[in-house]
């Protein structure tokens, strides 16, 4: 008579897919501690794929307009900085006129009217980071601004023939379907200001001009003529700086939002495919020991026959 083994084939079968078993969830979890992830595939994520592709869509799309919007922010701040004292310039001027006028004295106003000439000129030809020109528009890779001289602007016909920028103005997508213009055009905010250096350098080489110190009759006329013009001037371009800052903030606004939103998104990523570490370790202890029972089990079944059970004499 033979003496079998006690465990059948049935029970050899299941011991061993309960250690297949076992093994799989013993990897799984060493994957999730290793990477921190779910899963590496999308088998593993299951019916939450489309929502976490869709997340992660959101994210870059925001990241996008956020990265975009930051750099429109730096060139409206530098047009903030060049706006600012292109209105001091036309402030200047506008000060030069009434003091001439006021004190009946011209001593030193075309030294200024020069001085405030090549100051605007270089603002208005003013570039950005990359080398672009700031006030060019869609067309920033030549000076926007093209007179080199007083005397030049005085021989132009009329003052636009000084401006060469492009006429459209730069803008920027903060969202979908969102666009904010940031662009501001040299011959928008140089005209008036330009237009009105060109009618006093051009009155100083007539007949009746030649500024000195006491002013004649003429003078006196012109200037007090001229002086609401240089104010409008002044006003219009404390008007464009306004605006500008108006801008910039609208941007900021922007920015913050589209940070928020793709914190928002990469938590929805995180929320599905991130694992909890703590538990994740604490399932991959839980599953060494259930695979190290497993084959404990296998092996001492494997090796109990009747002989076992016999008694002992």
């Amino acid at each position: 008579m033979s003496v079998d083994r006690v465990a059948t084939n049935t029970q050899a079968q299941y011991l061993l897919s309960q250690i297949m078993q076992a093994t799989q969830k013993l990897n799984t979890s060493q994957q999730q501690v290793a990477s921190g992830k779910v899963s590496t595939d999308y088998a593993g994520i299951g019916g939450k794929t489309s929502a976490l592709e869709a997340a992660r869509a959101s994210a870059a799309r925001a990241d996008a307009y956020q990265s975009s919007t930051q750099s429109a922010l730096n060139q409206v701040d530098l047009q903030d900085s060049q706006l600012t004292q292109l209105s001091t310039v036309a402030q200047n001027l506008h000060q030069a006129m009434l003091m001439a006028a006021g004190n009946n004295d011209a001593t030193g106003f075309m030294t200024d009217v020069q001085s405030i000439f090549d100051q605007a000129s270089q603002i208005l030809n003013a570039k950005d980071s990359n080398g672009n020109y700031l006030f060019g528009g869609d067309k920033d890779d030549a000076p926007p601004f093209n007179v080199t001289s007083l005397s030049q602007l005085v021989g132009l016909t009329n003052v636009s023939s000084a401006f060469s920028n492009g006429s459209q103005k730069k803008s920027v997508m903060v969202g979908d379907g969102q666009p904010v213009q940031i662009g501001v055009l040299a011959s928008d905010i140089g005209t008036q200001l330009m237009q009105t250096l060109k009618d006093i350098a051009t009155f100083d080489a007539g007949p009746t001009g030649g500024f000195s110190a006491t002013l004649t009759t003429a003078q006196q006329a012109f200037l007090s003529s001229e002086t609401p013009v240089s104010a409008a001037a002044s006003s219009n371009l404390n008007l464009a700086t306004a605006a500008n800052g108006y801008t910039y903030n609208r941007l900021s606004d922007s920015a913050d939002q589209q940070t928020a939103l793709s914190t928002l998104y990469k938590g929805f990523v995180s929320n599905i495919e991130d694992v909890d570490m703590g538990t994740a370790i604490t399932q991959l202890n839980e599953n060494q020991t259930a695979l190290q029972a497993a084959l404990q089990v296998t092996a001492q079944m494997g090796q109990i026959s009747l002989l076992n059970y016999l008694p002992v004499k």
